[in-house]
């Protein structure tokens, strides 16, 4: 299934590899790295220098809807205050920031991949 696939980072054309060598360490502040091809069907992930320049507006699209959610849950289903929700806002984008570059990377990939569509 190409959304599994896409949500588990495989690549878009064999979905059998990662396209990510690491997934970043929020500790260390290092970012995801990528593989420049897939080891099985050597699909290239980056097709162009700055293709990965839309996935910022993609990332950014994902990220706002976390937030409008964490916000929206936090404040009128928990109850708290506008700056406690604003503090588990912050919170969320410093937790889930390497999770979003992943994910936007991925989705960004799969829409311009050209990958065969699966009945």
């Amino acid at each position: 299934m190409i959304l599994m696939s896409l949500l588990k980072g495989k690549c878009p054309q064999c979905e059998k590899n990662d396209i990510f060598k690491s997934k970043g360490n929020l500790f260390k502040l290092q970012i995801p790295e990528m593989h420049d091809n897939c080891q099985t069907c050597n699909f290239k992930f980056e097709k162009e220098p700055g293709f990965f320049f839309g996935a910022m507006f993609v990332s950014y699209a994902v990220t706002a809807a976390e937030f409008i959610a964490a916000y929206i849950i936090s404040h009128f289903i928990f109850g708290l205050s506008l700056l406690a929700s604003f503090l588990t806002v912050v919170a969320l984008s410093i937790v889930l920031s390497a999770f979003n570059f992943r994910l936007s990377r991925s989705i960004w990939i799969y829409l311009f991949a050209g990958s065969k569509v699966k009945a």
